[in-house]
């Protein structure tokens, strides 16, 4: 595929600040260590072990959410409603964390009970990430240091096959293909079967759909993911977009992949909220931005996802 962004570079880069909400108080901002809580639902996607993985995976709050990090084993955890108001459609949940960390309240659990609560099933998937320091404070330090050599993100180099995220894209085509073996156990139609992501479960998501191969989302979304042209196929699914027009990585790089969508006759919602910053996810902000969760359920409605 021509055109087509490889958009890890500037998440990777832009990882301090992309797994923090812009507006969340300050008091709240400092990584915590925590043991990893459990997770009894959770189930393993059988993904291969990351080559040269050392560090285990560990978890941290922050911002009134929990993190993971150097997750090494992939698994998908199912939020399913009430079956006397159950719709048939799930929805795949990518949190976000610059393919470092994962935001798996503000942008997964959290996401997934509303989903659930307005008869979706819904499945947050912890895919595998990329290395980190072990240590905390060295995390943070090489956070930071990351952080600091790049006040301008660059332009991303243009990667054609989503080859950077390949062990991401297994996951998810995982989780697709473990929805559709037990979607009568789950009461799950496998033709309605979306996806969502956050930031860096945004790039996620654009890449399942367009390098997925059998994952095949019926429709996504994209939560203050970047918007940088590719080449849109025939069949591409619906699109829906969520950004803050104050989000300090991704409000400025135009927004070329709405275009694009549009150009090629697929159905594009777009939502560009005046402030909201990066990171709002479900948090309850003063901003319009919050009212983005109930736009997109609005949205794949139209798209049959609330009928029964």
């Amino acid at each position: 595929m021509k055109r087509i962004v490889g958009f890890a570079t500037m998440i990777g880069a832009a990882t301090w600040l992309i797994t923090a909400p812009i507006a969340a108080q300050a008091q709240d901002d400092k990584m915590v260590p925590i043991a990893i809580p459990a997770q009894p639902t959770a189930i393993e996607l059988g993904t291969p072990a990351l080559p040269g993985a050392t560090a285990k995976e560990s978890w941290h709050s922050q911002y009134g959410s929990l993190f993971a990090r150097n997750v090494t084993v992939a698994t998908l955890t199912p939020f399913l409603p009430d079956p006397a108001k159950a719709t048939g459609a799930a929805i795949v949940v990518a949190p976000g964390g610059g393919f470092r960390t994962l935001s798996m309240n503000n942008e997964g659990w959290d996401v997934a009970k509303a989903l659930a609560d307005r008869g979706v099933a819904a499945f947050v998937l912890k895919y595998r990430l990329r290395q980190t320091p072990a240590d905390m404070p060295a995390f943070e330090k090489s956070m930071q240091e990351m952080f600091s050599t790049t006040a301008r993100p660059p332009r991303p180099a243009p990667d054609p096959n989503f080859g950077d995220l390949s062990p991401q894209i297994a996951d998810a085509r995982a989780a697709f293909a473990l929805i559709r073996q037990r979607k009568a156990e789950w009461g799950v139609d496998a033709d309605r079967i979306g996806m969502v992501g956050f930031s860096a479960g945004a790039m996620l998501t654009m890449a399942t759909a367009l390098a997925g191969q059998d994952a095949k989302p019926a429709f996504i979304g994209n939560i203050y993911g970047p918007l940088s042209s590719m080449k849109v196929p025939a069949d591409a699914p619906p699109l829906f977009v969520a950004l803050a027009a104050d989000d300090p990585f991704f409000a400025n790089g135009g927004i070329a992949l709405i275009d694009d969508w549009r150009a090629a006759k697929r159905p594009a919602e777009f939502h560009l909220y005046e402030r909201g910053g990066h990171g709002f996810g479900m948090y309850q902000k003063d901003t319009t931005s919050t009212g983005w969760f109930d736009a997109f359920v609005r949205w794949i409605g139209t798209h049959g996802a609330l009928t029964r």
